[in-house]
């Protein structure tokens, strides 16, 4: 296991200090638990909008193949 040291304002080391005995656990584990949550929220939020970005595209060439159907109406087929 490795050892970090960080340096913190009053306010968050009273923000851990309530947090730890709260939850009744270790500093080093509420930190640990803290980075590995904000990496997932993270994950999660890349992911949506990747998938927003591909569902736009897909929107984008959907209304083209429309767009070319409403079009071949007019045709006379």
């Amino acid at each position: 296991m490795h050892t970090i040291t960080l340096k913190s304002d009053d306010q968050f080391y009273d923000t851990l200090n309530e947090m730890v005995k709260t939850l009744n656990t270790t500093k080093s584990d509420l930190i640990r638990k803290s980075v590995i949550y904000y990496k997932s929220v993270l994950e999660k939020e890349k992911l949506k909008a990747q998938i927003k970005q591909a569902s736009l595209k897909v929107r984008e060439e959907s209304l083209k193949v429309s767009q070319e159907f409403e079009n071949s109406l007019d045709d006379g087929l």
